[in-house]
Formats: structure tokens, sequence, C-alpha cells
């Protein structure tokens, strides 16, 4: 069993600060990420733009350079690549989680290659690996899709997109303009007020001029090999089908933290309890940091207002280590 000091379980922009402040304060950590190095980001569409600016998601007086004021998907996924270069930093890519628990003052931890105890955790796993689910007959067809890359797939095809925030209309968009049919099904009366305000005007005239249909108040009922039937106000209405891209939005890995013992607000953000001074959760020894914070609202925390708490939690990680040195 490997020994650290500190394991960080994330490899996105915030797990990677926080790698960032456990080397530059000499901590024997280690980062463990599933998947890809930033896998979230590289899990985005393939020509998503940042609503944030380039400057608002650096890290460690690292500038990022991007062509334009706010950067594609690439440009972050390039620049967290030289951050992890630059700072040598101790990253197991394709490590997965499996447990987690505590044994008096250490945690064990589980994953997919080896065994670890540590006396400190930080969870910055994200949100972004488990999607909201329309639990509806037919969710498992291989039609259905949570996840959007690109518009190629889908030239002539006959596509439902599921939701109205920017993942939705991203999608939507890219594959009209590619040559699909397209008709959205919103929850509300419109498309979310928080769509970038550069490409809420272009869905919301698509939708206007009938180029796009959308179902408005209304939800999907079942999805068959070839058709989708939709609750409207008006009653069911079935349409043909040949995909089904449910962009409803994803949620954190609560189940880590529930290994953990970590307290969660009772309503429905279901947010984890933890000090907003140093990011520690009622668990002592077990740090938050990033959107994993927001719980079920992931509209609270980002990149660029979640990069703080990289040294926040060194920090008090590092002054309880010396108090207990010097007992």
């Amino acid at each position: 069993m490997q020994n650290f000091d500190l394991i960080i379980i994330g490899g996105g922009p915030i797990g990677l600060a926080c790698g960032v402040e456990a080397k530059k304060a000499g901590l024997d950590y280690v980062i463990l990420e599933k998947g890809t190095l930033t896998n979230s980001i590289f899990n985005y569409p393939v020509n998503m733009t940042f609503f944030s600016t380039s400057d608002r998601l650096e890290m460690a007086n690292i500038p990022f350079m991007s062509v334009g004021n706010k950067p594609t998907r690439t440009e972050a996924l390039e620049y967290y690549r030289r951050i992890f270069f630059h700072f040598d930093l101790n990253v197991n890519l394709y490590e997965g989680v499996e447990t987690l628990s505590k044994m008096g003052d250490l945690f064990q931890i589980k994953t997919s290659k080896s065994s670890y105890q540590t006396k400190k955790i930080v969870l910055a796993t994200g949100f972004y690996d488990l999607p909201n689910l329309m639990n509806v007959p037919g969710e498992d067809l291989p039609k259905v899709m949570h996840y959007y890359k690109e518009p190629w797939p889908f030239i002539g095809q006959k596509v439902l997109v599921v939701g109205g925030a920017n993942s939705a209309v991203d999608a939507a968009l890219e594959c009209w303009r590619k040559g699909a049919e397209v008709s959205m099904v919103l929850l509300d009366d419109e498309v979310d007020q928080n769509v970038k305000y550069w490409v809420r005007p272009d869905i919301m005239n698509r939708i206007k001029e009938g180029a796009i249909k959308a179902y408005t108040k209304s939800k999907v009922k079942e999805i068959s090999a070839t058709e989708v039937i939709i609750s409207t106000p008006d009653g069911e209405v079935k349409i043909a089908n040949d995909f089904v891209l449910a962009m409803t939005g994803y949620k954190p890995n609560f189940g880590l933290l529930d290994q953990l013992g970590v307290q969660m607000s009772q309503d429905e953000k279901r947010q984890p309890c933890y000090d907003q001074y140093n990011q520690e959760s009622n668990v002592p020894g077990v740090y938050l940091a990033g959107v994993v914070c927001g719980g079920l609202n992931t509209r609270e925390f980002f990149i660029e207002n979640s990069i703080v708490h990289a040294e926040s939690i060194v920090s008090d990680i590092v002054g309880k280590m010396k108090v207990k040195s010097e007992r």
C-alpha cells in the first residue's frame, strides 16, 4: 500500500491547481484521475467556447494565451497540459477510485489499479461524469446520447435535443447548420436565460422562424427505435426520430461523498457540508474543491471562482500539520 500526505481525487483544472499548491508546499501527494487529463474538458463539445475569458482561468501565474478573448476547448486542453508538464505534477491517469474509508486518522483508498493510505483527501471530482437521466422507456437505446461532441454524425438525420441550457443550444444549432432536422424539448416556455449571450439570440431566432421546432413546457415520455413521444400542454405528440441528444445536465459523484460520510443539505440542492474558509467538510481531513461544493446546484461554482480553493485547502493542511508536529 502506497502512503501519501495528500491524495487529490480528480485531475481537472481544480485538481491540478490543488496539485500545484501541494507541490509548492512540499507535501507528498498524488492526483488520481479516472480518465485523461482534464477529462471533463476533453468530453466537452469539440467546438465549445468558454463563457469565461482566458485570464480568469489562469493558475499559478502561468499565462493562458488564446486567439480570442474567450478560449476554446482545444486551447484549454493545451493550457492545462502545459500546467501538468511545467510543474511536473504527480498524476495517475486512467485510475478510477472504487472505495474510500477512514481508519483512525488515516484514509484508505482502493482504485482500479492500486491501494493507498493518506492523511488528507481532496475531492475535486467535478460533475460532468454522471448525466441526469430522463428515466423514460427507451432511454437506454443506442440512439440516445447524454454527451454531444460534434455535428457530423447527424447530417440528414432527425435529431431531438432535450434541454434548453448551453450544451443543448450548442448541439441544436450545430446539428441544424450541418443539415440535421432538429427539434427541441424545453421544460420552460423558452431556452434558459443563462445561455451564452452571443448564442441566445441565434437560437431564439431559429425557433421563431421555425427552422428549429421547439416543444415548450414539455417532456419526453417515451423513446422507440424510430419515434419519440412528447408530453406537451396540448397533449401527446409523436415525432419521427433518428437520434436523441439528452442534454439534461450532470451531477456530482455523491457515492464518494457518501462513502466518506460527508453530510449534505436536506433540500433539493444536496449541497455538501463544508467550511467556506478552508473547504474542509464535516469529516476532518476531507476537503472539497470546485463544483462538487455546490451539490446539484452546478451553476454556482466554475473554474474561475474555484481555483482559489486550492490555496485555501493546502494552507489549512500545512497549518494543521505544523500544529500537530509542535505538540
